[in-house]
């Protein structure tokens, strides 16, 4: 099989390549943003770099400009990296670039775009993003949640208690994961799965695989008329469809322990039972008014797969890389200390509402978002027609990539020293992660922008300002802070490729209970 793969390759690359020299019309103008020549058929695909691809686009922008184009095999790709080509990207011509393209893997786990992320733009989309607005990621739903958030950092800072108690090195990113995927799994489905050894296993594989599958290059993306075979003779369709079925099995299990009649009644709505009470809705008003969609299990199921991946990772990205920064800036750790135990004396954890005017916490979140967005390149996008920016042309279903992460780092919109973490440059600036500041953009903006944005800022803020709050930290014996590395691990968010290990010293107040 080994060996007949690549002459397939070859046989159908060589039929098609009258296809792939195909030009526009000659009467048709087209110019596009400059770029890297790339290589007949495969375009500029051998030449891109996986494993930091934000990184990779940023020093592209030094030779090509801002806003650059490459081409995967038959398709365009095209990068902004400022803060005002993203503007125009996100907000004045967003009705122009609205639209999910159908990638493989996503397809497949969305349910053929059923969920929110990758949902093409349409009427659809329009409703179930209503729905996540207004019943599922609310400011009250959030507050609704709160219970469960503070329950869940209150296991964690007992947990580094102890560990701080016997003198052993606590391995934050691991802590941060477990707490992360417990608060998601209450708030999302209800239960815990870190209690039981098995249930916790069966749920970090699925989590791991169903990431891996969002980065898995499939050839049918880039090589819609052959590319299939490929992934096919690779093995890559049938892992993922062992994967959407693993998943499938997971989100049926749930919903009908949902369902089940015996089951011992909750005071707590999670966001399967919101789901549910939405559906049984829909069915009783069908009689008077016909609905634009009717919401099906598997609607449920593909808001549950954005849930279940987003909801973990992000949270925990972003506490990392701002203790990691703390950690390598001890002013700045020594200064939001002070302020978080200056405004509130011996409590047991803090909660969201003691954290509302504290200026220099808030600065040092948006720093570290600035500095390391969770999702440094927003999630693409596909132009609907033919638009043009900046003097280039853009056709239609063309990729658009928002490289948030150069542009947080941009010496235009940033020329006080970009590349150094200083909370200090957000204690008089308006500049805010809620998409109407282009300079700042962890979140996106206009009509695809994170739903989810007030439950992933309520998480992270509460996680970090106790960590902060609770403990002082120490690099363990015989290490610096040049030796805290920042690289990062391929994949959609910007994990940190080593686990962030320190010493906890807990700092002397009643670590009990919450308020």
């Amino acid at each position: 099989m080994m060996m007949i793969f690549p002459l397939l390759a070859i046989l159908f690359l060589t039929i098609l390549y009258p296809y792939f020299l195909q030009k526009h019309k000659k009467n048709e103008p087209f110019h596009p943003p400059p770029g890297p020549k790339g290589i007949p058929f495969i375009g500029n695909l051998l030449q891109f770099e996986t494993s930091k691809p934000h990184v990779y686009l940023a020093e592209l922008s030094k030779i090509y400009g801002p806003i650059l184009t490459l081409r995967f095999g038959r398709v365009p790709v095209v990068v902004v990296q400022s803060a005002k080509l993203a503007k125009e990207v996100l907000q004045i011509q967003d009705r122009n670039f609205c639209n999910r393209p159908l990638m493989v893997g996503m397809q497949r786990l969305s349910y053929n775009g059923l969920d929110i992320a990758f949902a093409p733009y349409n009427e659809y989309y329009r409703e179930i993003r209503k729905i996540s607005v207004v019943h599922l990621f609310s400011s009250k739903r959030v507050e609704s949640f709160a219970q469960i958030r503070e329950e869940e950092v209150s296991r964690m800072i007992k947990k580094i208690t102890s560990l701080s108690c016997s003198s052993k090195i606590v391995n934050l990113s691991e802590l941060l994961m477990v707490f992360a995927c417990s608060n998601i799994c209450r708030i999302a489905f209800g239960k815990r799965y870190e209690d039981d050894e098995a249930s916790k296993s069966r749920f970090h594989s699925l989590l791991n695989e169903a990431e891996a599958m969002f980065t898995t290059f499939f050839f049918k993306d880039y090589f819609p008329y052959f590319g299939w075979l490929i992934d096919k003779l690779n093995g890559k369709m049938s892992r993922l469809e062992r994967i959407f079925k693993d998943l499938d099995a997971f989100y049926e299990e749930i919903i009908h322990d949902h369902l089940d009649p015996n089951k011992p009644k909750s005071d707590r709505e999670d966001i399967i039972d919101i789901l549910l009470h939405l559906t049984q809705q829909q069915q009783q008003q069908q009689q008077q008014q016909q609905p634009s969609f009717k919401l099906t299990l598997d609607h449920i199921k593909a808001v549950l797969m954005n849930i279940f991946i987003a909801g973990t990772d992000t949270s925990v990205v972003m506490v990392i890389w701002a203790m990691t920064e703390l950690v390598k800036n001890p002013n700045s750790m020594k200064k939001v200390q002070e302020e978080l135990r200056n405004a509130t004396h011996n409590k047991g954890c803090l909660n969201n509402d003691d954290l509302k005017d504290l200026k220099y916490f808030k600065a040092v979140v948006k720093e570290a978002l600035r500095l390391h967005p969770a999702v440094p390149l927003l999630v693409t996008r596909e132009a609907i027609r033919k638009s043009t920016i900046k003097g280039y042309d853009i056709l239609p279903k063309t990729l658009v990539q928002v490289n948030a992460w150069a542009i947080g780092r941009d010496p235009k919109s940033w020329n006080d020293d970009p590349e150094k973490f200083m909370p200090e440059r957000f204690l008089e600036s308006p500049i805010d992660f809620k998409g109407r500041d282009f300079e700042l953009l962890p979140f996106g903006a206009g009509r695809r922008m994170c739903p989810g944005l007030n439950l992933g800022v309520a998480n992270t803020e509460l996680a970090l300002a106790n960590l902060l709050y609770s403990f002082d930290w120490e690099l363990p014996s015989g290490l610096t802070k040049e030796d805290i590395d920042t690289d990062v691990l391929p994949g959609i968010s910007m994990h940190k490729k080593n686990p962030l290990c320190l010493v906890a010293k807990s700092h002397l107040h009643d670590q009990t209970s919450l308020r």
